[in-house]
C-alpha cells in the first residue's frame, strides 16, 4: 500500500499538472479529504471480474496495484453506459495522456472507498515508485557488518574460581576395627527364626536427634544452579505387618537322566494319545471360525430374522467431516444434496447468519455466495464452487441430467447452473492437488491454476420483476413423466426428461417454471447469437449457453396463490411436496423395454438448449396425475391444495382456495417429505413436534408426536427401512424413530452429534452394505455418519407390516372421529333437553307459587277473623248486642 498522505485539497502532482496547462475536469464532484490526483471508486463484483481486480484474490493488501488499459475502460463505458462503474470518470479517462491507468486496492479504506484511481501520470509514478529514505543505505551497511572477535582481558575471575574449588584443609580420621582371635575361621550357620520369638528379633534403626551433640552450622558454601522445579511423590504403603520373603534367582532344572525317564514313561505316551484328537479338533475349529466371538452381540446383525427385541444396536460412526474456513466461515448450511451419480460427492448451500447479514447491511461489504462441492477423495479442499448472485436457500439436481442444477436465492430469483465441463474433476480421475484443465472458451481462465477451486458461473437467472418477492425456501423438479400447461393441466411429456421446476416462497405464491425455449423467441435465434457474441467479447470468461435464452428474461409459467379458507389474506408457504407420478401405460412400458433391449446406452444426456415448448393442443392430457400439493406455512399450518387454475365467469384464471388446512405445528414447518416406500404417506416437522399424514385422509394426521423440549428443525425418511425416520433437534441431537418398536418415544437418541442447531439431514445409499447419513449445522460443518446395519437392513416383511399399521391408524382415526361426532351429538341433545326443561320450569313454578299465595292469604283471613271475634271487634259480633 502507498503511504498515507496528509489530507489536503491539493498535491504536488496536481500543481505540476496545472503548471503544464492541463486541466482535469471530473463530471463527479470530488469530495475533500484526499489528493486531487486520485479518485476513490466503488467497483461491483461484476466489474472486478471483468477487469481481473477481484478484492483479496487478484489484488491484495500486499499487491494492491492493477494497471487497466484505457481502451478497455472506454469500451466498458460505451457498452454499459451509466451502469458502468467508470462512468463518473469518463472525461478523466478520455483526457488521460498514457495508455494504462493505475487502479489501487485500498483494503484499509484510507480514502473511504475500496479502490482509488490515479488520474495523472505523476500520481501513478509516485505510487508505484515511492521515494526511498536517505539513511537506508547507511543503516544497511551497519547492520550487515559482522563484528570480529575481541581479545580476552582478565578481570580476576580465575582467582575466584580457584578459591571456590574444594580442597582438603584438615587431616583425615582413621578408624581401626578388630575382633577376638578365637572367632577367626569359625564356620557361620544361618537358620530361620520367627521375629516374634525373640525380643530383639526385629530392630529398626530409626534416626533421632542426640541431645549430647549440638552442632551449629555457622556458614555453608555451596553452588546454586537454576533448574526446573522438581516434584517428588511416592505411592508406597506403610509396612505394618513384617514378614520374611525370598527370591529364587537360579532355575531348578531336571537332570538329563530324569528327563529321559519321563520321556520313556508309559503315562506320558497314554496322555499324548488321549489329548491329540481333541487338540487337532480345536485347531480345526479355530481355523474355520472365531471361537471367541460374542454370540449375544452378533444377534444384532441378524436382521433378517425379523425379531428385534433384545438385540444390541450400534450408534452412528463418524465417517467424514467437511469444513472450509474460506467459504463456510460465519455461515450456516441451508440445503444439502448428494450427487446422484458420483460416489462421495455432496453439494452444500451456504447462507449468511442473521447477525452477519445485519452487519453486512451496515458495513456494505460484498461477500460472494457459493454452493460448495465436497468429496470423500479430498475432504480438506472444496472440489467445485457454484457462484450465485445471492445466498441460496434451496437447490436440487435435475433428475434427467445431474449436471443441471436449479436453486432459489434469498432475493427471490431462480438460478440455473451447468457443470458438464467439471464432471471428470468431480469423479476424481486426476491426481489430488491438481485441477483438471477445462475448456477456456466456456469457463474462467483462472480455473486452470493449481491449488485453486474451479468456480462455475450461473447459466441463467430469472427476471427480478417476475420472480418471488421473498426468499425461495423450496425448489423441486417435476418428474420426467409429465409436464403442465399454463393453466396447470398435466399433459404427456414427449421428451421424457424433466423440463419444469416448482418453487415456493413466503410471498404467498407457488410458481411453475419451464427451462425450454419459448415459442416466441424461436424466430430470433440470429439476434440471440449476435447478442451472445457481443457478451462474450465484453466478459473475460463466458458461461455455457445451455440456458442463454432464459438469462435475465426467465418468467414463471404460471403462479398459484394461496388464499385463506375462512378469513381474508393468504398463507405463506415454506415447504411443499408433490407426488412423483409414474406412468403406468402399457405402450410406454413396451417402448421403454424395446429401447432398453436395442440400446443399453439409450439414456442420452438431453441438450436443453435445443428444446422448445410444444403447443398444448398437441399434447395428450393425463387424467391419472395427482395435482394436489401438501404445503407447510410459516405459521405451522399444513395445507392441502390443487395447483390447477380455475376460470371465473369472465374467463379469468384464478387459484382456488385450499381444500383443507390443519394447524398442527406451533410454527415454521421445515420438512414435508413423502415416504420412499408409500407415495401417500407424508412426514412433516415444525415447532416442537412432528406428524405423519396419509393422503386422502382429510380428518387429520395418522400420528402426532408429543411436544418435545427442543425444537424439531428437520426430518427425513430412511431409504431402506419403511418404519425408520430421523429427526434433527435444535440442541444438536438426532432422534431415530422406529414405528415397529415404539410410537411414543424414539428408539435411539444420538446426543451431541453437533454442538449447534441441526439444519439439514439427508441419507444416501452408497452400496447394499454401506449407508450414510449427512448432518449439517449452523456452524457450516458437514458431518457424514455411517448408518449401522441394524438401521438400514429391514426386518422380514417390514413393508407389509407398516402398510397394515397405517391402515389400523386410519381406522382408529376414523373411529375416533365418529365417536367425537357421536359425543358432540349427544352433548347437543342434552343441552337442548336441558334448555327445554328450563323453559317449562318457570311456568309451572308461577302457578304453584300463586296457589301457595292464595292459600296463605285465606289462612291469614281466617286467623284475623278469629282474633277480632275474640276481642269483640268483628263487625258481625259487634252488631248482635245492639239488636
Amino acid at each position: 500500500m502507498p503511504p498515507k498522505r496528509p489530507k489536503s485539497a491539493s498535491s504536488s502532482a496536481g500543481s505540476k499538472g496545472r503548471r503544464k496547462g492541463k486541466t482535469i475536469q471530473s463530471p463527479a464532484r470530488v469530495e475533500p479529504g484526499h489528493p486531487e490526483d486520485i479518485f476513490p471508486m466503488v467497483l461491483t463484483s461484476a466489474t472486478q471480474e471483468l477487469f481481473g481486480c477481484r478484492a483479496d484474490e487478484d489484488v491484495t493488501g500486499e499487491s494492491p496495484y492493477k494497471l487497466l488499459k484505457k481502451d478497455d475502460i472506454i469500451q466498458d463505458i460505451k457498452t454499459r453506459a451509466a451502469v458502468s462503474d467508470f462512468s463518473p470518470v469518463k472525461q478523466i479517462v478520455l483526457d488521460y495522456p498514457e495508455d494504462e491507468l493505475l487502479l489501487v486496492y485500498d483494503r484499509d479504506f484510507t480514502y473511504d472507498q475500496s479502490f482509488y484511481l490515479a488520474v495523472t501520470p505523476e500520481a501513478k509514478d509516485r505510487i508505484l515508485n515511492p521515494p526511498e529514505p536517505e539513511t537506508s543505505q547507511v543503516l544497511e551497511n551497519e547492520v550487515n557488518k559482522t563484528p570480529g572477535p575481541k581479545q580476552w582481558i582478565s578481570l580476576g575471575s580465575e582467582q575466584e574460581i580457584d578459591e571456590d574449588s574444594i580442597k582438603e584443609t584438615r587431616k583425615r580420621l582413621w578408624y581401626k576395627f578388630s575382633r577376638v582371635q578365637r572367632k577367626f575361621g569359625v564356620p557361620v550357620c544361618f537358620s530361620d527364626r520367627n521375629t516374634a520369638d525373640a525380643k530383639d528379633g526385629y530392630l529398626e534403626c530409626a534416626s533421632y536427634q542426640d541431645s549430647r551433640f549440638s552442632i551449629k552450622q555457622m556458614q555453608r558454601d555451596c553452588g546454586i544452579q537454576a533448574v526446573p522445579r522438581l516434584q517428588s511423590s511416592s505411592a508406597q504403603t506403610q509396612w505394618k505387618c513384617q514378614r520374611n520373603i525370598f527370591t529364587q534367582y537360579i532355575p531348578r532344572e531336571l537332570s538329563d537322566e530324569e528327563k529321559e525317564n519321563i520321556l520313556q514313561s508309559e503315562s506320558l505316551k497314554n496322555f499324548c494319545n488321549l489329548v491329540t484328537p481333541r487338540v487337532l479338533q480345536a485347531l480345526q475349529q479355530e481355523e474355520i471360525m472365531n471361537v471367541f466371538i460374542d454370540d449375544w452381540k452378533a444377534l444384532g446383525t441378524a436382521a433378517e430374522d425379523g425379531d428385534w427385541s433384545g438385540k444390541v444396536s450400534e450408534g452412528f460412526m463418524l465417517y467424514q467431516a467437511f469444513t472450509d474456513q474460506n467459504y463456510a466461515k460465519d455461515k450456516k448450511i441451508s440445503s444439502i444434496n448428494w450427487h446422484p451419480t458420483i460416489y462421495g460427492v455432496v453439494a452444500v448451500a451456504l447462507t449468511e447468519k442473521k447477525e452477519e447479514r445485519l452487519n453486512e447491511f451496515t458495513t456494505f461489504a460484498i461477500r460472494p455466495s457459493f454452493i460448495v462441492f465436497y468429496s470423500f477423495s479430498d475432504p480438506s479442499n472444496p472440489q467445485l464452487l457454484l457462484e450465485s448472485p445471492d445466498d441460496i436457500f434451496a437447490f436440487e439436481f435435475c433428475p434427467s441430467d445431474p449436471n443441471i442444477i436449479v436453486g432459489g436465492c434469498i432475493n427471490g430469483q431462480v438460478v440455473l447452473w451447468d457443470i458438464s465441463a467439471h464432471v471428470t474433476h468431480l469423479q476424481g480421475t486426476q491426481p489430488s492437488g491438481k485441477k483438471v484443465s477445462v475448456n477456456t472458451d466456456i469457463f474462467d481462465l483462472d480455473d486452470n491454476k493449481e491449488n485453486k477451486t474451479p468456480v462455475v458461473h450461473y447459466c441463467a437467472l430469472s427476471a427480478l420483476e417476475s420472480s418471488h418477492k421473498a426468499p425461495v425456501t423450496d425448489v423441486q423438479w417435476l418428474p420426467p413423466t409429465f409436464e403442465v400447461t399454463r393453466t396447470g393441466l398435466p399433459v404427456e411429456n414427449k421428451h421424457k426428461i424433466s423440463v419444469q421446476v416448482v418453487t415456493c416462497s413466503p410471498d404467498c405464491t407457488v410458481m411453475f417454471w419451464d427451462v425450454r425455449l419459448p415459442k416466441l423467441l424461436s424466430h430470433s435465434a440470429s439476434d440471440r447469437k449476435q447478442k451472445g457474441e457481443q457478451k462474450t467479447q465484453l466478459t473475460p470468461y463466458s458461461v455455457p449457453d445451455t440456458f442463454k435464452h432464459l438469462d435475465r428474461t426467465w418468467k414463471p409459467l404460471f403462479r398459484v396463490s394461496l388464499p385463506k379458507i375462512d378469513t381474508s389474506g393468504e398463507y405463506a408457504p415454506l415447504k411443499f411436496s408433490l407426488e412423483q407420478y409414474t406412468c403406468n401405460s402399457d405402450d410406454t412400458s413396451r417402448t421403454t423395454e424395446k429401447a432398453d433391449e436395442n440400446d443399453e446406452s439409450s439414456a442420452v444426456v438431453p441438450d436443453y438448449s435445443q428444446l422448445r415448448v410444444p403447443s398444448a393442443k398437441t399434447l395428450m392430457t393425463l387424467e391419472d396425475v395427482n395435482t394436489k400439493l401438501y404445503i407447510g406455512t410459516e405459521d405451522g399450518e399444513i395445507l392441502y391444495t390443487d395447483w390447477k387454475l380455475e376460470k371465473d365467469d369472465s374467463g379469468r384464471l384464478y387459484s382456488a382456495k385450499p381444500l383443507h388446512c390443519y394447524s398442527i405445528h406451533h410454527w415454521l414447518v421445515n420438512t414435508i417429505q413423502r415416504s420412499p416406500f408409500f407415495k401417500d404417506i407424508i412426514l412433516t416437522t415444525g415447532g416442537y413436534n412432528f406428524a405423519i399424514w396419509k393422503e386422502g385422509v382429510m380428518d387429520g394426521p395418522l400420528i402426532l408426536s408429543p411436544s418435545s423440549e427442543q425444537v424439531c428443525t428437520v426430518g427425513c425418511w430412511s431409504l431402506s427401512r419403511p418404519a425408520v425416520f430421523f429427526i434433527g433437534k435444535e440442541d444438536g441431537n438426532i432422534e431415530v424413530w422406529n414405528l415397529l418398536e415404539k410410537t411414543s418415544e424414539p428408539a435411539q437418541v444420538h446426543s451431541h452429534i453437533t454442538n449447534a442447531r441441526v439444519t439439514c439431514i439427508k441419507p444416501w445409499t452408497a452400496s447394499s452394505k454401506q449407508h450414510f447419513l449427512i448432518v449439517t449445522d449452523e456452524l457450516g460443518v458437514v458431518r457424514v455418519f455411517e448408518i449401522p446395519k441394524t438401521l438400514y437392513v429391514p426386518s422380514r416383511s417390514e413393508r407389509l407390516s407398516m402398510k397394515k399399521y397405517f391402515e389400523l391408524e386410519e381406522e382408529r382415526l376414523t373411529d375416533l372421529l365418529k365417536r367425537k361426532e357421536l359425543w358432540a351429538k349427544q352433548k347437543k341433545e342434552a343441552e337442548e333437553l336441558k334448555k327445554r326443561t328450563e323453559l317449562d320450569k318457570p311456568v309451572r313454578s308461577l302457578e304453584v307459587k300463586e296457589d301457595m299465595n292464595m292459600k296463605e292469604y285465606s289462612d291469614y283471613l281466617t286467623m284475623e277473623e278469629s282474633i277480632l271475634k275474640a276481642i269483640g271487634l268483628w263487625p258481625a259480633a259487634a252488631d248482635t248486642p245492639d239488636t
